[in-house]
């Protein structure tokens, strides 16, 4: 049986007495596309923020590449990593694509995607370079490097969004609604990018609204709702028969 490149329990989470996760599993092994799916506040992006520890989870274990992460409660009754070197080497094998994209404004988009793999792979100036510049022809922009993230569209931004995440050389790919920051005209071009990633046998969790995407890339569906798990399988079982009321509904208005 493949070992889970992913792999959480009873992972919970509250904010205050709102409890927004509520004893989560998942597991992901290399090469899942698994889209992340429900209605607003059902808790798919504090789920996708809580793997790398973006948010602190207030219970549950987080494995990663068949290393379970140390964690250790804090005064505040959430939990955070005990071994800052462990979460640091995970963090850098998940690459993360956010719902605004992230760049930095002051740097030119060579700047952006160079930073990291200089600062943490340790890249020479020249390789990084050579690196940040083959990504960029990769999600049609190689020549767009020295401009500025504010000269760009949103679709544009997002795709050296992508850029960037790739240039890690991440293991893991997380994308928080990377489509619902633009306008609907600028959507194809990111999910075109995605869709090429999956296709490379790329494993990638998607939170989406993107109802089509999901069912047309991924191999495995989650429909969270209330916090829960409340179905998950096929794109095929859960867009042409799903189990519960609440998925029926939900598949119903939105795709």
């Amino acid at each position: 049986m493949t070992t889970p490149v992913i792999k959480i329990e009873g992972l919970k989470k509250s904010f205050g007495n709102v409890d927004v996760l509520k004893g989560i599993d998942l597991e992901a092994v290399e090469g899942d596309v698994i889209s992340i799916i429900g209605s607003s506040g059902s808790g798919k992006s504090t789920l996708l923020r809580c793997l790398n520890l973006l948010e602190r989870p207030t219970e549950g274990t987080l494995s990663l590449f068949n290393e379970t992460l140390k964690l250790e409660k804090e005064s505040d009754n959430q939990l955070a990593s005990s071994d800052r070197n462990q979460l640091a080497k995970m963090r850098a094998k998940v690459g993360f694509v956010f719902q605004n994209f992230n760049l930095w404004p002051h740097m030119t988009i060579i700047e952006n995607l160079i930073e990291a793999p200089m600062q943490v792979l340790e890249l020479s100036n020249s390789e990084a370079r050579e690196k940040a510049d083959s990504l960029l022809e990769r999600v049609g922009l190689s020549d767009h490097g020295e401009r500025y993230p504010s000269q760009l569209s949103g679709g544009q931004q997002q795709r050296v969004a992508i850029a960037r995440a790739l240039a890690m050389d991440p293991e893991v790919l997380l994308f928080d609604e990377p489509t619902s920051a633009l306008d609907p005209e600028l959507v194809g071009e990111v999910l075109a990018v995605m869709r090429g990633l999956a296709k490379e046998g790329r494993t990638m969790l998607i939170v989406t609204h993107e109802m089509r995407f999901a069912r047309e890339v991924s191999n495995k569906v989650i429909f969270l709702h209330q916090g829960m798990v409340e179905e998950s399988g096929t794109p095929q079982q859960l867009f042409e028969q799903p189990q519960s009321q609440r998925c029926r509904e939900f598949v119903a208005t939105e795709y």
